[in-house]
């Protein structure tokens, strides 16, 4: 239905879906002249009626997912070829008609650097917002962002902006008293939901946002949802209007194979295949906590109490970090080494410049977190045998370690009498 493959088709203008290699050609499905039109993401093409209905038809399946993940109220959304963190500056961008004296946004810190180059991006100041250590878990410190509101001027401020997934042991943050709030003070609230699609926890928060104050727009990634190659984002809403006002700042046409990969990818598992993606990964969240908490004792160690993440854990690393501090991120590289991909160790008193901006304990989303740790993630598609290996490599690694440090010390290091079992 596009008009590149039209056999009678007589192209003179200077965009007529030519392309060169017949490789390039398959690999697109001939679906050359992407989505949009110059002034709107989601208009249609009458060169590429084809290309345009598959589009409506991938926005309004995304759509149904959404719900059925649990933000039933949501009414619109568009698939977007960019990843989280330029789709969060496409939303900042198009707030700011609508607030221009809006400088600054409201960040509860989370240390991830794309999401925070976002704002500045987009040209605004963000006001980082310091965590609060509740037990374990570090969360939203309710009372410094309303201090900073009414510092600032509700007119000043641009946003809120707001975090759902995130590495343990910050937890999502507190989405519902900070949606009363921006509620409260007429301020748009922002939600960067980047892999929690898959989590029923973070999209129910939304959703209860959504109920009980204001979310004006929350994005999600792609590819750490639905399993597709990287490069797309979805972008939803609960105002229709709002969410067409982000697809109409999209400058120019846009490619559409993140629309294209995420349709195949849906309409191959159907909803109730999505839904056992869903209820595996719910499990293989228990099934890692319970072989995390069981290593970490055989080796000194302890499962951070994270229960507010549906998604993360994190392992302390306290012995490794009396040993050496070296060690900590030398089990880091370790672990690379050896094929686990993913783990993240997070030592003490990293310092980090990201855009102008002096982060400390980089990494932990706190100045001063007690305990190095160790990260790992039950995300959509793991698998049973993903855990296994991964306890199994990283105990050898921890053995590793301790032997070494034994060595250089001239001093036994003793163990708990569970460790020779912990892999198995």
């Amino acid at each position: 239905m596009d008009s590149n493959n039209f056999l009678g088709n007589c192209g003179v203008g200077e965009r007529e879906g030519r392309v060169a290699s017949s490789l390039v050609a398959r690999r697109h499905y001939r679906l050359i002249h992407g989505i949009g039109r110059s002034g709107d993401i989601a208009a249609i093409q009458p060169k590429a009626t084809g290309s345009s209905l598959l589009n409506k038809l991938t926005n309004s399946v995304v759509l149904d997912i959404l719900k059925l993940s649990g933000v039933r109220s949501v009414t619109s959304c568009f698939v977007v070829p960019m990843a989280t963190g330029m789709s969060l500056t496409l939303c900042f961008l198009t707030l700011r008609h609508k607030r221009p004296k809006g400088r600054y946004i409201i960040w509860p810190r989370i240390d991830q650097k794309s999401c925070f180059k976002a704002m500045i991006t987009a040209g605004f100041e963000p006001v980082v917002v310091e965590n609060i250590l509740e037990g374990d878990e570090l969360r939203t410190d309710m009372e410094a962002v309303e201090r900073k509101v009414q510092e600032l001027g509700a007119e000043n401020i641009l946003c809120i902006h707001s975090t759902t997934s995130c590495f343990a042991p910050r937890v999502p943050d507190r989405l519902e008293e900070l949606a009363t709030m921006s509620a409260k003070y007429d301020i748009p609230h922002v939600v960067n939901n980047a892999y929690g699609v898959q989590s029923s926890k973070c999209m129910h928060l939304i959703q209860q946002g959504a109920r009980v104050g204001r979310i004006d727009a929350f994005v999600q990634s792609l590819d750490k949802n639905f399993m597709v190659p990287v490069g797309g984002a979805i972008i939803a809403g609960f105002n229709e209007s709002f969410i067409q006002e982000i697809s109409r700042m999209y400058p120019g046409r846009a490619s559409a194979s993140p629309s294209l990969d995420v349709l195949i990818t849906l309409l191959t598992l159907g909803a109730s295949g999505y839904r056992k993606l869903l209820a595996e990964q719910k499990e293989m969240y228990t099934y890692l906590a319970q072989e995390l908490k069981r290593l970490a004792a055989a080796h000194g160690e302890r499962l951070l109490h994270t229960p507010h993440n549906p998604i993360s854990l994190a392992m302390s690393l306290d012995g490794l970090q009396a040993q050496s501090g070296k060690s900590v991120t030398q089990l880091g590289s370790m672990l690379f080494t050896r094929q686990v991909s993913g783990a993240r160790v997070v030592a003490l008193g990293n310092k980090q410049m990201v855009s102008g901006h002096m982060f400390c304990g980089f990494m932990s989303h706190s100045e001063a977190y007690p305990h190095p740790y160790l990260n790992a993630a039950s995300a959509v598609g793991i698998t049973r045998d993903d855990v296994t290996l991964c306890i199994k490599r990283l105990d050898k690694c921890l053995k590793s370690l301790r032997k070494e440090s034994s060595a250089r010390s001239g001093s036994p290091i003793p163990l708990t009498g569970q460790e020779d079992h912990a892999g198995e």
